[in-house]
């Protein structure tokens, strides 16, 4: 049967390459953000469809056929296409409608802030704000157009999904500790990261909406003995996250300006000061005179408040200063993580 261009799904080819560059079809669903089986099950569809097998596997590694390798250039121009096509028509006939601002979660902090001060600079539009928890899941809701902006660690986005969307660097925020009032730390002005050894520290572990966030602290507890707590019931809202915190007793890793919650102190983390990166990020391509007063409002705020100024005792993924292009040095305990 002869294969045309409209028996091939552009989903498939891109699950396909992702399979292709892994050669491992466990961490190539991670970046896909499917099931293993849901991979599988597409990767067999395309080789039904092409009529050819694509994949070699064994239970101990996975290796591309020839005609896989003949496949790949093609499928990797078609997406390509596809992307440039998104691009190009991304922002026709949107000026006029809601700019919708991803802010993370519903309560104070730095999103909020560059979101308050837009709002004065562009009175005549209408900024909506959305709380999608994570970075992770609002970039899918970005790259799909369902969603225009969000705040989060750009450079703990899959590669993949990065090169769909564009970031402004905002602050470098440093990181605290929320503890329950009578942990023994508590009555410090300030926590050193040394101190937590021992600890289990609540970072998201679990939700598949913060994996970026997750993966910040286990670089930054790394050789520390300090542990990720297990996953904790999917908590939507602050005062649902907050009960369930409460409930579990462990502390948390947030940031300096986290609203604290009842029966907890928040102290700030030194020795070293560990930064979580923040960008303002969108749909590359897409155009909004909201989004402009976004961009415009994230850099006065960042200007005015030395938002991007780094502690000389800092700590930073390599990979974070190196997406950031800020040249900001990885701290010294940061190198290679």
């Amino acid at each position: 049967m002869a294969v045309t261009a409209q028996d091939i799904d552009p989903r498939l080819l891109r699950c396909f390459v992702v399979a292709a560059e892994e050669l491992h079809f466990t961490r190539a669903a991670a970046r896909l953000y499917l099931a293993q089986q849901a991979l599988s099950r597409d990767i067999r569809r395309l080789e039904t469809t092409l009529g050819t097998e694509l994949f070699v596997r064994t239970t101990r590694q996975v290796a591309l056929t020839a005609e896989a390798e003949r496949l790949l250039p093609y499928a990797r121009r078609v997406l390509e296409a596809q992307e440039d096509l998104i691009a190009a028509f991304a922002g026709t006939g949107e000026s006029d409608r809601p700019l919708l601002v991803d802010l993370n979660t519903d309560g104070p902090g730095t999103a909020r802030t560059v979101l308050n001060l837009a709002r004065e600079r562009f009175p005549d539009g209408e900024l909506m704000a959305r709380f999608e928890s994570g970075l992770t899941h609002a970039a899918g809701e970005m790259a799909a157009g369902r969603l225009d902006v969000s705040f989060g660690r750009f450079a703990g986005l899959d590669p993949v999904l990065r090169n769909r969307l564009e970031h402004q660097p905002v602050r470098l925020e440093p990181l605290a500790v929320l503890l329950p009032h009578d942990h023994p730390l508590a009555a410090c002005e300030s926590v050193p990261l040394d101190a937590l050894a021992g600890e289990q520290i609540y970072v998201g572990a679990g939700n598949p909406r913060t994996l970026e966030w997750t993966d910040l602290a286990r670089r930054l507890f790394e050789g520390r003995g300090i542990a990720l707590s297990p996953p904790a019931p999917l908590a939507v809202g602050k005062e649902e996250f907050r009960r369930v915190m409460a409930k579990s007793r462990h502390p948390v890793l947030a940031t300096v300006e986290f609203p604290e919650m009842p029966g907890s102190v928040r102290r700030p983390l030194v020795r070293p000061v560990p930064l979580s990166p923040l960008s303002l990020v969108w749909r590359k391509g897409f155009a909004h005179p909201g989004l402009d007063a976004l961009r415009g409002a994230a850099a006065e705020l960042s200007a005015e408040r030395n938002w991007l100024s780094v502690p000389a005792d800092h700590w930073l993924p390599a990979a974070d200063a190196t997406v950031l292009g800020l040249g900001v040095p990885p701290g010294p305990k940061s190198r290679g993580r």
